[in-house]
C-alpha cells in the first residue's frame, strides 16, 4: 500500500506514520494536567480536522486542548469547549480515520 501523505496546519507528512509519530512525541512532552501550548494547539486544530467525528468532537468550539488521563492509565488529548464541557479525542483517529 502506497504511503499517504498529510498536512496538519504547517507541518506536511510524507506517511500518516510520521504524523503519528509526531503527535505521540507532543502527547508526552507534556504531564498530565497541562494545557496545550500556542504552537502545538495549532497542529491539534487541523489534526481534529480529519477525525471521522470532528464536528461531534467540536461542538459549540474549542478553547483550548490539554493532557488529562485516559483508559487504563494512559493519557490523551482532551479538546476544551466553549460550554465549559470536555471530549477526549484519539490522535491516531483524527491520522487514521477510525
Amino acid at each position: 500500500m502506497p504511503a499517504k501523505p498529510i498536512d496538519l496546519g504547517p507541518l506536511h507528512f510524507a506517511k500518516r506514520g510520521d504524523a503519528v509519530a509526531c503527535l505521540n512525541d507532543m502527547l508526552h512532552r507534556y504531564d498530565v494536567g497541562d494545557r496545550v501550548g500556542a504552537n502545538d494547539t495549532v497542529i491539534l486544530r487541523a489534526a481534529l480536522e480529519h477525525h471521522p467525528d470532528a464536528e461531534a468532537k467540536k461542538g459549540c468550539g474549542i478553547t483550548h486542548f490539554s493532557v488529562r488521563t485516559a483508559d487504563f492509565g494512559t493519557k490523551c488529548f482532551w479538546l476544551n469547549r466553549t460550554d465549559g464541557t470536555t471530549e477526549k479525542f484519539s490522535h491516531r483517529a483524527c491520522i487514521y480515520g477510525t
